[in-house]
């Protein structure tokens, strides 16, 4: 607005932009990820507790998910201890680095660390946590630990990747800012095609983790896959809280007045930054995805459903995976408007004030800072009624009016789609903000020759660094929280469903009625 730029202390918005890092970054992204290994932690007890370990009462095995996690908090806390004390960073191009190898790092140590919980506290033979036709299979403890590994270093290749297409040291994002040469259009183009794209490799990832982890242990093998993915959480939760931590310095510097050298540090900081959010969200939606199998697998269980009851040939599976495909795309549309709503809000509220404050734009006026944190906080609130509204009523409605069976489609198409959505937005969403800062930062031949701050090609890029800010830090993430609760509040009605309404209602008229 007037060519203020987005930190300036003139913006009214400023402060709000920088409690938003904190809160959407930080506290919603770490109770993202808590709630994932939360879930994951008692989908695996919830179903160790139908098998030998939970009949023959060994507590020890029973506790295996809860000793995994003790060995995570150890695994992060020895890798924590080689950025800060043995190979702490001295220069701006060893950031990105620095962060890469302590998620790798993290990933070895607690490999090594869970194989250790695993020989000590699972008997070799376990009994009851696969069966095959009708019959209950041995399971060797070395099997659960390739469970854990599988999720474990898929978790690390999905962030890999990630990083691959959000950092602007590499050519897909180089790529989108190339494309603000020609307007913002083919900026938007180029940037949703990175996050189409950025989809495979996850895809094959979780594929093939979700098929060897039920080969090795059914679906307990699977949540033990979703405790390994989190196997590096407080890793994951560092490096992603890094990204808006190094944002609102960069605000402080501008707002404070500080050097031209300070903010060109706080800007390589931000954008460095920005990859590893991007990282810790794909490890956010990664976990997601394996955690709601994992509860998919209690709610079959807890409802008492055959595999026979859950085909695809079964026409009512198939009425509900289409509908919960669907799911993802009506709120993700929901929470974007929902942003645009407050946005909308905060634009007019800028613009009253530049009208009716004198001298804010001359920095002698003072902004009304709390009025947009107060349009912000209010908007977070009463926009996400909707939204709310449909995660937890969908279940509901589903299991009583069209059974069991459905409710199964529905918890499998919501997480298909909703998985591929998240990651793409996600990314797409990284991307041209890292394009932005790419044009900014101009330590490259080619950045310099695409145009810096005020020129078509920095425009461009803001226009889709803004559009791209609903996706990766709204619609994207909270895609996390819908296949999740919608599992979640399925397993906890389960019983109710199973003896009340096991076919549904509307379905129940139709039988009655042939």
């Amino acid at each position: 607005e007037k060519d203020t730029p987005e930190a300036a202390p003139r913006n009214p918005a400023v402060i709000a932009d920088n409690v938003g890092d904190n809160v959407g970054d930080i506290a919603g992204m770490g109770a993202d990820l808590f709630g994932s290994f939360a879930e994951s932690t008692c989908a695996a007890l919830v179903l160790s507790s139908v098998t030998a370990f939970g009949k023959d009462q060994d507590a020890v095995a029973m506790m295996y998910p809860l000793l995994l996690s003790a060995g995570m908090l150890f695994s992060c806390f020895l890798t924590t201890l080689i950025a800060t004390d043995v190979t702490p960073v001295k220069k701006v191009e060893q950031i990105e680095p620095a962060l890469k190898m302590q998620l790798i790092i993290s990933c070895v140590v607690m490999a090594i660390v869970s194989y250790l919980i695993t020989i000590a506290a699972l008997p070799v033979d376990c009994v009851g946590l696969k069966v095959a036709h009708g019959q209950a299979q041995v399971v060797k403890n070395w099997a659960l630990w390739v469970c854990v590994a599988c999720g474990l270093f898929t978790g690390l290749a999905i962030g890999l990747v990630t990083e691959y297409y959000t950092s602007n040291n590499y050519r897909p994002v180089q790529e989108v800012a190339n494309a603000c040469k020609t307007g913002a259009a083919t900026n938007i183009i180029f940037g949703l095609a990175l996050g189409y794209q950025s989809n495979i490799i996850p895809m094959f990832g979780l594929g093939g983790t979700i098929f060897v982890s039920y080969q090795l242990a059914d679906f307990y093998g699977i949540a033990l896959a979703a405790l390994g993915m989190l196997g590096t959480l407080a890793t994951a939760l560092a490096i992603d809280a890094y990204g808006p931590i190094s944002d609102n310095a960069g605000g402080i510097a501008e707002m404070a007045g500080m050097g031209e050298e300070v903010r060109e540090r706080t800007d390589a900081l931000d954008a460095a930054g920005n990859t590893t959010a991007a990282i810790g969200k794909g490890f956010a939606i990664g976990s997601a995805c394996l955690v709601s199998i994992a509860l998919f697998g209690s709610y079959i269980t807890a409802a008492d459903l055959t595999e026979a009851d859950t085909t695809l040939l079964n026409n009512r599976v198939y009425v509900g995976l289409i509908v919960g495909a669907m799911l993802p795309y009506w709120f993700s549309a929901l929470t974007m408007k929902s942003v645009g709503t407050a946005a909308l809000a905060m634009v007019e509220e800028v613009r009253h004030q530049f009208q009716t404050i004198e001298g804010i734009m001359e920095g002698t006026g003072k902004p009304d800072y709390k009025r947009c944190v107060e349009i912000s906080t209010q908007a977070s609130l009463n926009e996400m009624i909707a939204p709310g509204a449909l995660v937890m009523l969908a279940p509901i409605i589903t299991g009583s009016l069209f059974g069991t069976k459905c409710l199964a489609g529905l918890l499998a198409g919501s997480l298909v789609s909703g998985v591929q959505i998240a990651i793409s937005a996600s990314n797409t969403g990284g991307a041209w903000d890292n394009a932005k800062k790419y044009l900014e930062a101009g330590r490259t031949a080619e950045a310099q020759a695409i145009g810096g701050k005020g020129s078509e090609a920095h425009k461009a890029a803001v226009i889709g660094d803004t559009v791209g800010d609903p996706l990766k830090d709204t619609s994207g993430p909270s895609l996390n929280i819908l296949i999740k609760l919608m599992a979640v509040e399925s397993l906890v009605f389960a019983p109710f469903f199973k003896e009340m309404t096991p076919d549904g209602l509307i379905f129940k008229m139709f039988s009655d009625g042939n």
